[in-house]
């Protein structure tokens, strides 16, 4: 068990502070611009940590790929690619992948 305070509790308390101390003070939008991207950032990172999801191997994903152009596209070749797309989606961008749901 790692010690405290864990890393998703870090990030937590950085963004806390991004959002709620440093963001309402500011009056630059560069600033404010930097800070929110600062925020996406840490959001991505704890929804990595967070996430339970097995990714395909380098050599998976070239496989795949190797599929498609030889245009070997089954459903299931097409269900697992929608499927690693929404696994890499609840990371980056989940509001986007639940607006095209």
């Amino acid at each position: 068990m790692p010690d405290r305070p864990t890393a998703p509790e870090l990030i937590e308390a950085v963004f806390e502070f991004l959002s709620g101390e440093l963001l309402p003070t500011l009056d630059d939008h560069r600033m404010k611009f930097r800070t929110l991207v600062a925020m996406n950032a840490l959001a991505i990172a704890r929804r990595e940590l967070e996430a339970d999801t097995e990714w395909p191997s380098e050599e998976e994903l070239c496989e795949l790929a190797r599929r498609i152009r030889a245009g070997d596209v089954d459903e299931d070749l097409h269900a697992r690619l929608k499927e690693h797309v929404a696994a890499k989606l609840r990371i980056s961008n989940p509001a986007y992948l639940e607006k095209y749901r």
